[in-house]
């Protein structure tokens, strides 16, 4: 009879650590697929200009260069209002972000981008007319990758987002004094 017990009481511990170690392998393999990522989510500028945060949508691809490093390269389009709305911008910044991921689940980092930019007047400055310019920029920032399947992941993703003062030059600033944030919701599909 004593084995019996024993039994009994080894086989839960072996169930409980076979599914752990099965959660570790689905992690970690989760964390070594590249990722498809369409996206959702908020953006502000921070000049006192500026109108209300506005949504804004995007697509990234990331992948992985080593455990703990990823490379990522995205599309989003962000729309801004300054003046009451008699300035509306548009804008199509396509960027590539370099993450440093200490654990599976957790990422931070920095990169670049390059940032289509249009500008509507309406109102009285109706008369002025609309442009479309080009800038670089930089941006800091990280988030969090949520597995919720073998192969799908919740990301919760936050930048701030610094542009150069001229069309010509990619600034690193000095200062933190971002033009404006971005924190997003998307759903990484792995392949």
């Amino acid at each position: 009879m004593p084995n019996t017990k024993r039994r009994t009481h080894a086989a839960p511990r072996f169930l409980g650590l076979l599914m752990i170690a099965a959660l570790a392998t689905t992690g970690a393999n989760a964390a070594r697929a590249s990722e498809l990522i369409p996206s959702i989510g908020v953006t502000k500028s921070t000049d006192t200009n500026a109108g209300d945060a506005r949504c804004l949508g995007g697509l990234a691809l990331r992948a992985p260069l080593t455990p703990f490093l990823k490379l990522e390269g995205g599309i989003t389009y962000r729309q801004d209002s300054y003046l009451g709305g008699a300035i509306k911008v548009h804008q199509w910044p396509v960027s590539a972000s370099l993450w440093f991921a200490p654990v599976p689940t957790l990422y931070v980092g920095a990169g670049v981008g390059w940032y289509h930019t249009t500008l509507d007047y309406s109102g009285p400055l109706a008369f002025v007319d609309n442009s479309t310019s080009d800038k670089a920029g930089v941006h800091i920032g990280g988030g969090v990758d949520l597995p919720i399947g073998p192969k799908l992941s919740l990301d919760l993703n936050g930048r701030y987002i610094f542009m150069s003062k001229d069309d010509t030059t990619l600034n690193v600033p000095s200062t933190f004094n971002p033009d404006y944030w971005n924190a997003s919701i998307g759903l990484a599909i792995g392949f």
